[in-house]
């Protein structure tokens, strides 16, 4: 059972939502020191991220991310601040990418 499940809808085809997960990743290992890969799929991408204490995966398709994770015991008091900051991050990729592909 996951501890955050984060799920955002967009309308960005699976290349650019591709692009999305790739700079959310980037951003994430810099950051918080998470170590992430990356698998494609046809229809769907899956991008697995781990570090002491957090793991889980976001799966990417062509009109959705959903990001589902697993806490640790001493991660789990910080549950909705991380959630807040996963969205955050999500959120904004979104938005630039957006704004990129509508200029």
């Amino acid at each position: 059972m996951s501890d955050l499940k984060i799920r955002r809808e967009h309308q960005l085809g699976l290349a650019r939502a591709r692009a999305v997960a790739k700079k959310w990743a980037e951003h994430a290992e810099k950051k918080f020191d998470v170590k992430c890969e990356l698998a494609s799929g046809e229809a769907q991408d899956v991008l697995r991220f781990s570090r002491a204490g957090v793991s889980g995966e976001m799966l990417v398709s062509s009109d959705a991310f959903e990001l589902n994770a697993k806490l640790g015991f001493l991660f789990k008091p910080f549950a909705s601040q991380i959630e807040a900051e996963a969205c955050k991050q999500l959120d904004t990729a979104l938005a630039k990418e957006a704004a990129r592909g509508a200029g």
